[in-house]
């Protein structure tokens, strides 16, 4: 049963669509093979009261399908450590993938398909980062954020002082950064700020051989210490 994100705000969504518009390394032949709108940015979101927030890099191809983020093979093992920390069993299946986050708010640092699932440039990280910000700030009431790999943890230190990269650059140098929290502060172009709890983990990928094995175990952790 396919599922319907929730409605971005008209504003941001149209100013997603303006900047979507000339990505050179838009995967814009995957949006045509499962009849998608290039221009229509993946962002799930979820209820404004969220206990947690899940925060990752960009959608691949099974969330271009779907039209949903967090679907994939990454966001599945997302989704089924979840699964076994409330219900204390596997994901039976994908459906029950989706109903088991419908109570998280979840988003990207980009909300569009990149080329060979590689990494968007700072560039274009930034043009979306305030954008991004404020569905954080505005559309979610909640604090705490699990960031899943490095592009999601320093994106909150993009347009910020020195200071604060700073900081983010010595919290991820520590050999427990995937087991205690970090906080830091977001900056509107307005003035408005809110603060964030920070809870990083490794990208879930089998490419991360490193942590790939231990991310159910860490991700359950994280749950128990966040009370989710």
């Amino acid at each position: 049963m396919m599922r319907q994100a929730k409605p971005l705000p008209a504003d941001i969504e149209d100013a997603m669509r303006r900047e979507a518009v000339d990505l050179e390394r838009l995967d814009r032949e995957i949006y045509r093979q499962f009849d998608r709108d290039p221009l229509t940015p993946i962002v799930g979101l979820g209820p404004r009261a969220a206990k947690l927030a899940v925060f990752g890099r960009d959608p691949g191809r099974k969330e271009v399908e779907i039209g949903l983020p967090f679907v994939g093979a990454g966001g599945q093992k997302v989704r089924d450590a979840l699964y076994r920390h409330r219900q204390g069993r596997p994901l039976p299946d994908f459906e029950a993938s989706l109903s088991v986050g419908e109570d998280l708010f979840w988003i990207n640092t980009v909300p569009y398909k990149p080329l060979g699932n590689k990494a968007w440039s700072m560039a274009v990280k930034r043009r979306f980062q305030p954008l991004v910000a404020a569905l954080l700030m505005r559309q979610w009431s909640g604090d705490q954020i699990i960031t899943l790999g490095r592009e999601a943890f320093f994106w909150f230190g993009i347009g910020q002082t020195k200071e604060i990269r700073d900081a983010l650059e010595a919290f991820w140098s520590r050999d427990d950064r995937f087991s205690v929290t970090h906080v830091t502060e977001l900056t509107l172009d307005d003035g408005e700020r809110k603060r964030f709890v920070l809870a990083p983990l490794p990208h879930p990928s089998p490419l991360n051989q490193r942590w790939f094995k231990r991310f159910p175990e860490l991700l359950d952790r994280r749950l128990s210490t966040l009370d989710v």
